[in-house]
């Protein structure tokens, strides 16, 4: 069952009042809930809230609390993803499957063969933010990532510990090799950089030596690079959780 996002301020003793009027439409006109169903919210403390809907009005309905406690539908780990930004409907799917996955955070970055016109990435970040957000629901995760603002691979790097960075040519090294050599802390930002389906230029290779960046294969397979981000995040997950 999706959980719904409210803030504290709907709460008052065991009872949740929605207002919000888009909350409302969508649960009560889309999905047509009726009196005596349960729904699952969130608050912004990552609280949820098991509840019987009790009361409809016109514009506004409320839910009586059944059950409250801490989520713990997050990832343990700091994990942040920056990905060269892919056609629509692969970028939907990978801030999606990012969303899922647990990502604290979505760095849109435009690279030498990203498909994507700079004027346009910069221009869809709220758009993007409201698709992890709806995806979030859909998992039931207790954060929301955060879609930065876009970012040059450049400025991508500075002052970060843990970038690893996956890419199909001039590495035979595998993350679990990697780090056998290289702890990685649980508690540590971690942040995964994803080419374009072109994949990184000589230039960016060049770019990524000279600032002594790891390059780690994900196998003897080429994917696409929506497929290449939800591979790249799990062997990291299962990596650093199990390593």
């Amino acid at each position: 069952m999706p959980h719904f996002i409210i803030s504290t301020t709907d709460i008052n003793n065991d009872t949740i009042k929605i207002s919000d009027r888009e909350l409302y439409k969508h649960i009560i006109k889309v999905l047509r809930t009726k009196t005596g169903e349960r729904l699952l919210f969130l608050d912004e403390n990552e609280i949820q809230y098991e509840t019987c809907l009790e009361k409809i009005d016109t514009n506004s309905f409320e839910c009586k609390i059944l059950k409250q406690y801490k989520s713990t539908r997050k990832l343990p780990i700091k994990l942040y993803v920056a990905q060269s930004v892919l056609n629509s409907d692969a970028q939907i799917s990978a801030i999606q499957k990012a969303t899922e996955l647990g990502v604290k955070g979505i760095i849109p970055i435009h690279t030498d063969n990203c498909c994507v016109k700079e004027s346009i990435i910069k221009s869809k970040t709220e758009k993007w933010q409201k698709i992890a957000f709806e995806s979030v629901k859909q998992c039931e995760r207790a954060d929301i990532p955060v879609v930065f603002e876009m970012q040059s691979l450049k400025e991508l790097v500075k002052d970060r510990k843990q970038i690893i960075i996956f890419a199909e040519k001039y590495t035979s090294v595998n993350f679990f090799d990697y780090i056998k050599r290289n702890k990685i802390n649980q508690d540590e930002e971690i942040l995964i950089i994803i080419g374009p389906e072109g994949g990184f230029s000589e230039d960016e290779f060049k770019f990524f030596k000279e600032q002594n960046l790891p390059l780690i294969t994900l196998g003897n397979l080429i994917y696409r690079a929506d497929t290449a981000l939800t591979a790249a995040l799990t062997t990291v997950i299962n990596g650093v959780l199990n390593g």
